[in-house]
């Protein structure tokens, strides 16, 4: 089993900054891939970004450029550091990680921007 605990959500102002932290517990060998996803009201749930085990990411079209995913293995740590946040950023984000052919999923954190 593998249990994700993400922190970091809240208010902020748009043009502000947030970094969201997810910390990996369990069964964390063979991670393949971590990473955040979001779902705002009434729409499905998005790829924000990803970070394979070699070190590749990819991103949402929607945040290139403005957010950046990273880790730190030692503390079994992903991170998402979102910056130039817009009122259409605001949703609900999901930490993932995949091991094996298994997606596990934290309890989510609320990111509001306002206008």
């Amino acid at each position: 089993q593998v249990q994700l605990v993400e922190s970091g959500g809240g208010l902020v102002q748009a043009g502000g900054s947030l970094r969201l932290s997810c910390i990996v517990s369990g069964s964390t060998f063979s991670l393949n891939a971590m990473g955040w996803y979001r779902q705002a009201p009434g729409k499905q749930r998005e790829l924000v970004a990803r970070i394979f085990s070699g070190g590749t990411t990819n991103y949402g079209d929607s945040v290139k450029g403005r957010f950046t995913i990273s880790r730190d293995t030692a503390k079994n740590t992903v991170y998402l550091q979102m910056n130039s946040l817009k009122p259409e950023d605001t949703a609900v984000y999901y930490c993932n990680v995949l091991r094996g052919w298994i997606d596990y999923w934290g309890q989510g954190t609320q990111v509001t921007v306002s206008s």
